[in-house]
Parts: C-alpha cells; structure tokens; sequence
C-alpha cells in the first residue's frame, strides 16, 4: 500500500460479499442512526460461502483496504463468512502495517457474547453457510465464553441462492429450510436456540419459524451487532469520535448497480441509490 490512508473522521463501512449485510447494515441504523455509513457488496464475486480460506481473505481484505482508503476508520465485516475466514487474520497481519489506530469488527464475537443467556438447556444450533460451519469459528468462539454449552452446526448451500434470486417466499424455499432444520434438530433433540449464522437468513424467516419446533428461539444477528456496537464506543470513545454523524449512507457494489438495487429492496424495504466500485 503506498498511498497513506486518510486520518480524518469519516463514515463507519460495512462489508458483506452481497445482500446479507444489509440485514447488520439495518439493525446497527435503527439504533445507531446518527452515523454515517458505507455499505459495500462485493455481488461480482459472491457468495463468499463455499471459498477458500485464502480467497475468502484476499477478497475481504481488499474490500476493508477499499473502505478504509474511502476515510472509514472504522469497518464492520457484516458477513459471517469474512468473519469466520478473514477477520483475525486481517487484524494480527494488516491492520498494524495499514493503521494500527483503525478497527475491523466482526459479526460472530457479538452473537457469540448473548448466546449464552438465551438457552435453558446449553445446546445451540447453527445455521449457516458451508464455509461458516467447517471453519469452527462459533464453536471456538462459544468455548472460549460459554465453555458449559453444547454446539452443532447445519450447512444450508441452497438458502442464500434462495433469497437471491428471490426465491424465499417459493414452494421450494419451505422444502429446503424444513430439511435443514430436521437434519439440525436430529443431531441433537435438545436444541433450543438456532443462531442464523448468514446474514441472508433472516428473509427466510417465516419459513424457519413455520418448520421451527415449539420452544426453540431462533437468533438472528442484527440487533446483537447493533448494540454490540454502542457498546463498544462506550468502551472506546477514542474510536466514536472518528466516526462522523451526519445519518447519511452510501451503497456500493461491484455489480451492476441497478442490479444491487433490485436485490437490496427485498432487504431495506426501500429503494437506494447505488455506486458501482471496482476492488481489483
């Protein structure tokens, strides 16, 4: 990297390989809506979910060197996927070579924190992407604050083509989630929570509660994130003071905009104005 990285106080990004993040991007907004944000989707290249390790780190590092050259100082990784691949990697590595004073947050420690307090019985569900699950992160993670809980993951390959290409209110949507859910509750009856652990799931949610047995509490992520994050700039006010609060939000894609557009309603709810971004 040889251009210096602008130290002004700038926006807060949040990075997703797609849509997903926008569900974070929307929880952290409805608590948080005095920032400024910048929302990137690296759509050319997704899903993220079935990647290598080291593609799924060159990618997600050239997104958060992207937002951090933009003049966030600080960037959330809104996707479970660069959470569980990327995130550790770029904060040991490139973080103290780019800027030892900026932060790269994930979506996994925050969900991680509160799973612990929405069990009775100590055992977890996971669902989630293919790369999520094989990667372990929840489990270590989980052992390292509820080392009393018991954890077991389901991947679900074909939900996050679902809602992206709409199909989440289809036939074949009921047939995949109830599927996946009777795998998870079979590898251990006495689930009962399920984190969402991909941040396209929620969409799917009238599905996943409709196959969802009674008692079992289903754990989206959003509004962890968001009040994780107020947490933290309580805990570090050195970090919110480089955020700037003007509620505004910019979208990015390395698709076709007008493409990102479409999709991104199903998420928001509203129509937004869209940027493409080249990250090669």
């Amino acid at each position: 990297m040889s251009t210096p990285l602008p130290q002004a106080p700038g926006p807060i990004g949040v990075f997703d390989s797609g849509y997903g993040g926008l569900t974070i991007l929307h929880g952290i907004r409805q608590l948080l809506p005095q920032y400024d944000y910048v929302f990137l989707g690296d759509n050319a290249r997704a899903p993220y979910g079935p990647r290598s390790f080291d593609v799924v780190y060159e990618f997600t590092r050239q997104a958060v060197l992207k937002l951090f050259q933009m003049g966030c100082q600080l960037v959330i990784l809104g996707c479970n996927t660069a959470s569980a691949k990327a995130l550790r990697t770029i904060q040991e590595n490139d973080l103290p070579q780019w800027d030892p004073a900026r932060r790269v947050l994930g979506v996994i420690r925050p969900t991680v924190e509160v799973i612990g307090q929405l069990t009775r019985s100590g055992h977890i569900g996971l669902l989630a992407t293919e790369g999520t699950v094989k990667s372990h992160s929840y489990d270590m993670e989980i052992k390292k604050l509820w080392p009393g809980l018991t954890i077991s993951g389901v991947a679900c390959p074909f939900w996050v083509p679902l809602v992206e290409y709409n199909e989440a209110d289809s036939p074949g949507a009921d047939y995949f989630v109830k599927k996946r859910l009777d795998e998870l509750m079979a590898k251990d009856p006495k689930i009962d929570a399920i984190i969402l652990g991909c941040t396209h799931y929620p969409i799917l949610l009238p599905k996943i509660l409709k196959y969802t047995p009674r008692g079992v509490r289903i754990v989206p992520q959003g509004e962890y994130v968001a009040s994780s994050l107020r947490a933290y700039f309580v805990r570090h006010p050195e970090i919110e003071q480089k955020c700037t609060h003007h509620a505004s939000c910019r979208y990015l894609t390395t698709e076709n905009a007008d493409k990102f557009s479409d999709g991104a309603r199903m998420f928001l709810h509203e129509n937004v104005n869209v940027e493409h971004i080249d990250l090669e």
